[in-house]
């Protein structure tokens, strides 16, 4: 499970640069062959710490997808991400993303909202807010990593309770919850990587599996041996943008660019296709707002692989 979500994440998040030459096809096929063995799907564990001592009941809703405003002090960060049912064979729409988290200097507002608010899936199950690093606090002799905090709410389902924290954080190997490594607390696939985008914005994806019901993505085998976007770029983009992806088999192949709520706003490609590399190049309407949007892959009637660019 480790592989499968470091894979979707370094994979989403970075600009290959690959070429369009056939001869690399031998490389996707190691990336099938890989695939098969490790990209099982897994359920997102609860945090050993649960909610903590400063979750604040019913906040606001995430206006403009900014729980952090402009003005509030840190480095700045966006994290994005999708739910998926239990065998990753369905996303699911309408769940709320409850989110907190402590300031830059490791304090938390225990008076109002600040740093404190809810959004919910888009119809594709994606979510996105920008927010800053929370700074670390003490707790005890230690300090507690960088984490935000998340209640995952299905629709008609059980609320999940967890905690998402930083590769490369000093203080996890110390903590008590973000150290734990097997069982039901298992912090391993919820600690994420960032990566600095041009805008020197910080960016993490943050998938989450859950026991609920949604809307099927194809066959329970959400496999990325089927095919994969490799890059995007520029990104960001203003005028148009470059998009590189690989089919691995013979198949009917779609390429869609949703916004963050979900409605469709462009189809690339429709065609069936050859296993070869291939880009497409989308040039919005220039009176397509500004913001982010998801390049989504479809293989047949399978959706595999999505990436997340922002237009200028």
């Amino acid at each position: 499970m480790s592989d499968r979500r470091n894979f979707l994440k370094n994979t989403a998040l970075s600009t290959l640069g690959l070429g369009m030459a056939s001869s690399q096809l031998s490389t996707d096929h190691k990336i099938q062959a890989d695939s098969e063995e490790s990209f099982a799907c897994g359920i997102t564990t609860p945090d050993y710490y649960g909610e903590g001592p400063f979750y604040t009941a019913s906040p606001p809703m995430i206006e403009g997808n900014k729980l952090a405003a402009t003005e509030v002090l840190g480095d700045r960060m966006i994290i994005s991400g999708r739910v998926f049912n239990l065998n990753c064979s369905e996303f699911i729409p309408g769940t709320i993303i409850d989110v907190w988290h402590a300031d830059d200097d490791g304090v938390y507002d225990n008076n109002g909202y600040n740093l404190r608010g809810y959004t919910t899936t888009n119809e594709q199950g994606f979510y996105l807010f920008e927010t800053i690093k929370p700074g670390k606090y003490q707790n005890g002799s230690s300090f507690r990593p960088s984490h935000i905090h998340y209640k995952i709410k299905p629709p008609g389902f059980s609320i999940l309770t967890t905690q998402l924290y930083f590769d490369g954080d000093t203080s996890i190997e110390g903590d008590a919850a973000a150290s734990i490594t097997t069982g039901e607390f298992d912090a391993t696939n919820r600690i994420i990587p960032l990566v600095l985008n041009s805008a020197m914005v910080l960016e993490g994806t943050f998938d989450i599996v859950i026991d609920a019901q949604g809307i099927s993505v194809g066959t329970s085998d959400l496999h990325l041996d089927k095919g994969m976007v490799y890059s995007a770029a520029p990104n960001p983009f203003s005028t148009q943008i470059k998009i590189h992806y690989g089919v691995f088999k013979r198949a009917m192949v779609a390429l869609h660019v949703f916004d963050v709520q979900g409605r469709q706003v462009a189809i690339l490609e429709e065609e069936m296709k050859t296993p070869d590399k291939y880009y497409a190049t989308w040039q919005p309407e220039a009176t397509l707002p500004s913001g982010h949007y998801f390049i989504t892959l479809r293989i047949n009637d399978l959706q595999v692989h999505y990436l997340k660019i922002f237009k200028q």
